[in-house]
């Protein structure tokens, strides 16, 4: 006989308890945690990725050939970024907060706690991991004679959904589970994570690459979390409707691929004007304004090759996640072949428009005298989390408009 499941409110032939036993119980309580979902994959956009692209591009003209070079660019890039995801994380969950507090008019003290802590910790924790093994895989690269621009961003993003996601559940699973017997552990978290920042900060500005981004390179990451936050609210919006749960297993992978496919390419555009000299610079590489849908896609120049192979990639990539998921029954939806349809039809317009703006952003910043290594790639991925979310969400509604309303598939 077939029940109905408590927290997922669908038919089960298992008991509720079993049902709501697969739950996490810091999403079903403080919901407020997916709104920082997007916030925080979103640095690998704003952080990892764009460490990625910088030094990709400062191997690639030679600033990293001496020991004494890369290590100065390691040091400081590292406690770049380390600065750059404390206050970030620290700022994200100030949004989930706000957002999650103004449509519901509850306000909680110790979930608000709770949502710095988790936040700070593990954009932190995410920013040394992945930071590291982007300082490998670009040394790798170089070894090998692989150009860093087609690996290096690639990997940050794929690994920091993955890392990221992993690293918030188990973070604020573990904080929650402390609220009732030990409370003072999550302000405890907080500030010690914070009493670290002198240390980077001092760290940073001794090196004269990253001294500058410490100063000026805060308005694109800031700007970048505010729109990857009201990507999130889009979600937590949703997902609370138990007919659009399924939602929140496809999120992740229609925004990484989007944000990965479009890094590549600005990473890509950055490196390529880079050898031809420096930002702000009049040059026959970076000469228009506002250029064509033609001339981004179907142009001979090896930039606008690249964006077609990029959206190229789109269909296969998102086949092989959705295959991933049937097969391991995740998420509240069945991949019937409108569900299908419909999500490619998403997937494909993000990245489509993605690479458009990229090729604008770029050479407009370039033209500025704003490299876009530190400040196109934050926006273009805050941009891919915001409108994949919201194709997203709007796919769903009007799938459950039309009549393909499948909500039986796992949990």
């Amino acid at each position: 006989m077939s029940v109905t499941c408590l927290c997922c409110q669908q038919l089960r032939s298992s008991p509720p308890e079993l049902c709501a036993s697969r739950h996490w119980d810091v999403f079903k309580y403080v919901t407020e945690v997916f709104i920082l979902v997007p916030a925080l994959l979103g640095l690998k956009g704003n952080l990892e990725m764009t460490l990625a692209s910088r030094l990709s591009t400062a191997a690639n003209i030679g600033q990293m050939d001496t020991p004494k070079e890369l290590w100065r660019m390691i040091t400081g890039n590292m406690a770049l970024i380390q600065v750059q995801a404390t206050v970030v994380g620290f700022l994200a969950s100030i949004a989930a907060v706000v957002f999650g507090w103004i449509p519901d008019g509850h306000f909680s003290i110790d979930h608000a706690v709770l949502l710095c802590a988790s936040s700070v910790a593990t954009a932190f924790i995410a920013s040394l991991v992945l930071g590291m093994i982007m300082i490998g895989v670009i040394i790798g690269s170089r070894k090998m004679g692989i150009n860093p621009d087609n690996v290096a961003t690639p990997i940050a993003a794929s690994l920091g959904d993955l890392i990221t996601l992993a690293l918030l559940s188990g973070i604020s699973w573990g904080l929650y589970k402390e609220l009732e017997s030990k409370a003072y552990v999550n302000p405890l978290v907080c500030a010690f994570f914070i009493a670290l920042l002198p240390i980077w900060i001092i760290i940073a500005k001794k090196n004269a690459a990253t001294r500058e981004v410490l100063y000026s390179g805060w308005e694109p990451v800031i700007i970048a979390m505010a729109i990857s936050s009201v990507g999130g609210l889009i979600l937590d919006r949703t997902v609370s409707d138990p007919n659009f749960a399924g939602m929140a297993v496809f999120t992740p992978v229609i925004n990484g691929v989007g944000g990965n496919l479009v890094a590549v390419q600005a990473s890509r555009i950055s490196t390529y004007l880079h050898m031809s000299g420096m930002p702000g610079e009049s040059s026959e590489t970076a000469p228009r304004k506002c250029p064509s849908p033609c001339s981004t896609f179907f142009s001979s120049d090896v930039n606008s090759r690249s964006a077609r192979v990029l959206f190229l990639l789109v269909v296969p990539g998102h086949l092989v996640f959705l295959y991933t998921i049937s097969s391991m029954q995740g998420g509240h939806t069945t991949l019937t072949l409108i569900f299908i349809v419909f999500y490619m039809t998403a997937a494909l317009l993000q990245v489509l428009i993605l690479l458009y703006i990229a090729d604008w952003m770029v050479h407009w910043m370039w033209g500025r005298d704003l490299d876009p290594d530190n400040f196109s790639i934050p926006y273009l991925t805050a941009l891919g989390d915001l409108i994949g979310t919201g194709l997203l969400a709007l796919s769903f509604h009007v799938l459950w408009l039309i009549g393909d309303r499948d909500s039986d598939v796992g949990d």
